[in-house]
């Protein structure tokens, strides 16, 4: 093997760690070897070890580790022999502290709870973070977002990233990149982990502090992994699609202009799934504020949403939100409440994650805090009826943008027959909703009951979250988006179960 001129990565990290010495090395590399083999669980790892020779052709890059001891050394520095035994950068390298084997387990631990999530906090290159991968699943492109994960401790009600890691944290955090930090209890005894958007943390170390605490209502659990798993995804597509959209939307008025129109999925090959699930509710939510008039009894909504990532865009799109609005106003003075109407088939609820179920109690949060009362159908036959807007007696609006093979789908109707058809098929809905009380608390705890979520488990989550704001966990880039409704759903959620 060819000799260095400059130092090896191995003894760069052995270097900034105090670990040259051959004594400290040994000692050093008996433990990491005892974990592995317990990680592994192969004992042959326990007793790797090394002469003082081959430690010196090492840390030059003249030989190579290898079998047992090749495993212990990548398990413990977290990179391969290749690049412990390639040169170092040239460029200052500050090195994050070695997770504690705990928290390594509790990340893989993590992985495995959650189908969608790939976490790898070691980089690849000397000084950089990992990488989180989330899977888009049905209705998502998929993502990636840069994580670092530090050791830290419990404090109060924060967990606290401690001074030992202030100049890799601030190194990390200095790019002004999407990327998180996860905390880690592991060396505490704990395999909890935490979450905070670099954004705020840059925030916070503006003043002059040496740790960084975290809160922790921010502990990545199922709520808080299905808000960042739908944020990030969505946030990511849409500015992917900035320009596109932009393009697309000054050209939708030729399509509003029409009695009726259709697009197929097939007509906007360049955009994301989620940019052509976007494009689809503004012009479906243009179009109801423009055929949607007062009436004299409140209108009700059909929605086709089953899934937690279509569910995402109730939460987090702008228009879903006006739309909510647009049937608050249209109720007000009329008789009767405005309503929505969702079929959710057994079948969708046991083919999703819990965490995409808690995005769908969410959204029927935020419907009902806009003072819709949410009915929940379970039978399968009208699990693809179109999304509509029926304001009984009068007119029936199609505005449908999530239909899997059209980007939207918008006509009008006053034909009595058709009319009589949709509100036959709203009563029937009404009739054998799974949620039937009369307060919003008890709709939101039988529609929990029925999503298989744990009630009171999630009140509390949603009341912590809530009393620190979710500005810490979803610092949105796309102008498409807005975390208000996350932050609304959460609230009422909380107050609703406190009236309750």
């Amino acid at each position: 093997m060819e000799t260095l001129t400059r130092p090896t990565l191995l003894y760069a990290v052995l270097e900034k760690r105090q670990w040259l010495r051959f004594e400290v090395f040994q000692r050093q590399l008996e433990d990491a070897g005892a974990r592995a083999a317990e990680h592994y669980r192969n004992s042959r790892l326990a007793t790797v070890n090394v002469t003082k020779l081959t430690f010196k052709r090492w840390l030059a890059g003249e030989q190579e580790p290898r079998g047992d001891a090749a495993t212990v050394l990548e398990f413990w520095l977290g990179h391969s022999v290749k690049e412990l035994l390639g040169p170092a950068p040239k460029r200052k390298v500050v090195l994050a502290r070695v997770p504690h084997d705990a928290s390594l387990a509790a990340v893989h631990s993590f992985d495995v709870r959650f189908d969608s999530s790939h976490l790898a906090v070691n980089g690849l290159l000397p000084g950089a973070g990992g990488v989180w991968h989330l899977d888009g699943l049905r209705n998502f492109d998929g993502t990636s977002v840069a994580v670092q994960m530090y050791e830290a401790e419990p404090r109060g009600d924060t967990v606290v990233i401690g001074p030992e890691d202030r100049e890799h944290l601030r190194y990390f955090i200095k790019a002004r990149r999407r990327a998180l930090l996860i905390a880690a209890l592991g060396a505490r005894g704990a395999d909890d982990l935490y979450v905070l958007d670099v954004a705020h943390a840059r925030r916070q170390l503006l003043m002059p502090v040496d740790s960084l605490p975290i809160p922790t209502a921010y502990k990545l659990d199922e709520l808080v992994y299905g808000l960042l798993w739908a944020a990030l995804n969505v946030d990511d597509s849409l500015l992917a699609d900035d320009q596109a959209l932009h393009v697309e939307q000054q050209q939708s008025e030729a399509h509003l202009a029409q009695p009726r129109s259709a697009a197929a999925r097939a007509a906007y090959p360049e955009l994301t799934d989620v940019g052509a699930v976007w494009l689809g509710s503004h012009v479906c939510a243009s179009y109801l504020r423009r055929h949607l008039n007062s009436a004299d009894t409140a209108p009700v909504l059909w929605s086709r949403v089953q899934y937690g990532g279509q569910a995402a865009g109730w939460l987090l799109f702008t228009e879903r939100h006006q739309v909510l609005q647009l049937m608050q106003e249209r109720a007000a003075g009329a008789e009767g409440a405005a309503c929505c109407v969702c079929c959710i088939p057994e079948a969708a609820v046991k083919n999703s994650e819990r965490y995409e179920r808690l995005l769908l109690l969410l959204t029927m949060a935020l419907m009902e805090s806009y003072g819709l009362t949410v009915y929940i159908c379970t039978e399968q036959a009208y699990s693809h009826t179109a999304e509509f807007v029926l304001a009984p007696q009068r007119l029936a609006v199609v505005a449908d943008w999530l239909s899997p093979d059209a980007v939207w789908h918008v006509d009008n109707t006053s034909s009595k027959n058709e009319i009589n058809s949709l509100a036959h098929a709203l009563d029937h809905a009404r009739a054998h909703s799974i949620t039937s009380a009369s307060t919003s608390h008890e709709r939101l705890r039988q529609a929990a009951n029925y999503l298989e979520c744990e009630w009171d488990w999630l009140v509390k989550r949603s009341r912590e979250i809530s009393a620190y704001g979710i500005g810490g966990l979803l610092q949105l880039r796309s102008h498409l988006i807005q975390p208000s409704g996350v932050e609304r759903a959460l609230s009422f959620l909380s107050e609703s179960a406190s009236a309750g």
